[in-house]
């Protein structure tokens, strides 16, 4: 059964993950074992539970103990559960709780590439993307369209940033993912080749080079297919774009020359969907 601890010193340190700790320092490097990620709101917290993800904590807005948190405190266990009203658990965190609820869990064991793209048909690649709006948004519009796993370059955001899982609505507990490449200079060269060695078809999604456009029938055809989606503002690197099989544009009206990669991307994911 949870623990109810009504917070009365807001630099207690047990508060720190919710409080004090950057996102480096819950990811903890280091031993990974020991990270932990803030999920954000009753329905995300239900689906990382639902994935298998260990609740190390909660913070709870005081009216939500005998509301819409008493479902979750009891899935959690004997967790501490530390409450207070609205206005001190924004002083302590710095934002208003969307839902009231957040809860700390222990971070997943990281998956290899390779065990994820076993069985997988179509599969997202994202190069460098950082802004976290973007990541969760791709993460959604993957898991419903289709999508089978996401791969990251090593400098891509971490799909368990807070704002990343709140916008992919906790369907980055749904879509597996993992990094492609542990180092800088495993990418772009090494990774693209461990795809094709997969029996991938690599796909760039890019405004240069020899385009073809989205539905090219090659595309929709291929038995296993990796599309690779790049950086905001910049795209995809040229040398990446070089070492895919195909350059892939979307046809373009009114002198538009491009879209927000999130939603280039869920263009894409239901065009090049698995038949």
């Amino acid at each position: 059964m949870a623990r109810i601890v009504e917070i009365e010193d807001l630099s207690a340190p047990e508060l720190g993950v919710y409080a004090r700790l950057t996102e480096a320092q819950l990811r903890n490097r280091l031993e990974p074992e020991k990270g932990v990620f803030i999920a954000e709101s009753p329905k995300v917290i239900r689906l990382a539970l639902e994935a298998g993800c260990v609740p190390v904590s909660l913070l709870m807005e005081r009216r939500h103990l005998t509301g819409q948190g008493a479902a979750l405190m009891e899935r959690c266990g004997d967790v501490p559960v530390y409450t207070a009203d609205r206005e001190v658990l924004a002083s302590l965190t710095g934002y208003a709780l969307t839902r009231g609820i957040l809860c700390a869990m222990l971070r997943p064991a990281p998956r290899r590439a390779e065990e994820l793209c076993r069985s997988a048909r179509r599969i997202a690649v994202l190069e460098n993307i950082v802004d976290t709006t973007n990541l969760g948004a791709i993460f959604r519009s993957a898991a419903a369209l289709g999508v089978d796993a996401v791969l990251l370059s090593p400098g891509c955001a971490d799909p368990l940033l807070r704002r990343a899982v709140r916008v992919s609505m906790g369907n980055v507990f749904l879509l597996p993912w993992g990094r492609l490449g542990d180092k800088q200079e495993d990418w772009p060269l090494k990774a693209v080749a461990s795809l094709k060695e997969m029996g991938f078809t690599t796909a760039a999604m890019a405004l240069s080079g020899n385009t073809v456009p989205l539905d090219e029938p090659r595309l929709k055809e291929a038995d296993k297919l990796a599309l690779f989606l790049g950086t905001e503002g910049d795209g995809l690197t040229p040398e990446t774009v070089a070492a895919c099989d195909y350059t892939v544009k979307i046809p373009m009206s009114r002198g538009v020359d491009s879209l927000n990669v999130a939603a280039a991307a869920a263009i894409a994911f239901w065009e090049l969907r698995a038949r």
